[in-house]
């Protein structure tokens, strides 16, 4: 064996690993809302610290239609930020198969990012520098949580920091329930009939503002799950309230592509953003 290539795989062997450490439970008492106790029940975080740390943290939120946690897109993805020195939080959110309604997934989402940023100094991250990703469903999550935070703050509870994150990534996102709707995702998250109010309200494009975090979305042409149209409308709201954000639309490859341990250019085009937005050294 060349001694490059054997000193190469020491270096592999040597490196700490990284791991997840024991799910959080998000909230100890019983969730608002909650349907019982059994683990549908009882949302997580779960954290993925790096071997080297860089100060920037990410929540996770993987998708599933609003019926599940689609694993692929859960540890895979917390893994992979973690080699770029990313601490990660990875949300099991509260699902409409188990009975939750909107907002009892944003909720989740809020809690999830007070709890980061209010333990800013324990997990040794900076406050101002907590980001958030989610694909497909868990796109729509994420739009929902930086467009409405308000809709998932339980009154009564005293804060002290923002729940809306500092920038978002939403790949191959659910955004709309009006213009080519998911339909899981929507009767998963607003029930068999939704009054007009509520689908928009959980129709992401419709609730852009200015002042959002910046934004990076991605899609592609060929998606027969999500179609295309759901991120263009999001980018064009973002365009509307000179929201900072870039679309990023490949032809190619159907809801999914691009999945830890194939090559996809989208995994260059994020770094290149986020090292511009100072989460990647």
């Amino acid at each position: 064996m060349p001694m490059k290539l054997l000193l190469s795989l020491l270096v592999a062997l040597s490196a700490p690993l990284c791991a997840a450490e024991k799910p959080i439970i998000l909230w100890p008492n019983g969730a608002s809302g909650a349907l019982g106790n059994t683990p549908k029940d009882i949302p997580t975080l779960t954290p993925y610290l790096p071997a080297k740390q860089n100060g920037a943290a990410m929540l996770l939120i993987p998708g599933g239609s609003y019926s599940g946690i689609y694993e692929g897109q859960a540890e895979p993805f917390a893994l992979w930020l973690n080699e770029q020195g990313l601490t990660v939080f990875v949300l099991r959110y509260r699902l409409g198969s188990s009975g939750y309604r909107y907002p009892a997934q944003l909720q989740d989402a809020v809690e999830a990012m007070f709890q980061i940023r209010g333990n800013a100094t324990k997990w040794q991250i900076d406050p101002k520098r907590i980001g958030v990703m989610g694909f497909s469903a868990g796109g729509h999550l994420v739009s929902t949580l930086i467009n409405r935070p308000e809709d998932g703050m339980i009154l009564g509870r005293d804060r002290t920091v923002s729940p809306r994150p500092d920038l978002a990534i939403l790949c191959y996102p659910v955004i709309s329930m009006i213009t080519k709707p998911h339909a899981t995702s929507r009767k998963m998250l607003t029930g068999d009939q939704p009054d007009e109010k509520l689908i928009r309200q959980t129709s992401s494009e419709l609730q852009v503002k200015p002042g959002l975090p910046p934004v990076f979305l991605w899609h592609t042409m060929e998606d027969k799950l999500v179609p295309v149209e759901h991120a263009q409308l999001y980018a064009a709201a973002l365009h509307q309230n000179n929201v900072p954000h870039e679309l990023h639309l490949y032809q190619h490859g159907d809801h999914g592509t691009g999945l830890i341990g194939t090559q996809h250019p989208w995994f260059a085009d994020l770094l290149f953003w986020l090292k511009a937005r100072g989460f990647v050294k």
